[in-house]
Formats: C-alpha cells, structure tokens, sequence
C-alpha cells in the first residue's frame, strides 16, 4: 500500500504541476476570448491548487501506511485519489467545455476530499 501511495502521489503532483502551469500560460489565450473567460480561469486554479494539495495529502498517507497506521491510510488515500478525480477533473472538464452542470460533481468529490481528512485522523489515532 505504501509504494502504490507514493507513486500516486508523485503522479498527482506532477499532473498538477503541469495543468497549473498550462492553465497559467496555454489556456489563458483560449479562456481570454470567452465572456466567462475570467469564471473559467479561477475554476482551473481552484481545480490545480486543491489538486497539488491533496497529491501530497497523499504522500502522508504513504507516510501514515509505513508506520502501521492499518487500514484508515489507505482509505485516506483511497477518498484523496477519487476526490481529486472528481473535484479538480469536473473542474478542469468544466473550464474547456463550459458543460456547467458538471457542478454539480464537484461537491461528491469536496465531500471525498473532507473523509479523506477524517480518515487521517483515524489514521493518526491508530499509529503505534
């Protein structure tokens, strides 16, 4: 489990270093001609920044699952992976297409974000 972590969370880092630095340079000649040009643009930079935070909310479950914290840690990184999929990838789907009803996705991937927290805790509580 810890090594499955740690390349996940190497991965999600390096795909949000990326998308946050397309998002700041390449996408912003697309989103500048659009009247919601500037809505768009803050929601790729919510999407890159809480992606880049939980990549390495990742790397502390890898951390958490190395010191025996059991089964919470792998739920923690379990909720981590799916609610970046779900909170930054509707947001980023959101921003090229303009499909707005995938806003209503994001707050079951928040929701993933906040038990994988919650799991953390339990993780913590659990360490020997």
């Amino acid at each position: 489990m810890e090594r499955w972590l740690i390349v996940a969370s190497g991965a999600y880092g390096l795909l949000a270093v990326a998308l946050g630095a397309f998002g700041a340079h390449g996408l912003r000649r697309f989103l500048d001609g659009l009247a919601d040009g500037a809505q768009r643009a803050e929601w790729w930079s919510t999407a890159a920044h809480y992606h880049l935070v939980h990549a390495l909310a990742l790397g502390l479950c890898a951390w958490l699952a190395g010191r025996g914290a059991g089964a919470a840690a792998a739920v923690a990184g379990g909720c981590f992976a799916a609610g970046v999929l779900l909170f930054s990838g509707s947001l980023y789907t959101m921003t090229v297409t303009g499909a707005r009803w995938l806003g209503a996705v994001t707050p079951i991937g928040g929701l993933l974000l906040i038990a994988g927290w919650a799991s953390v805790i339990a993780a913590g509580l659990r360490l020997r």
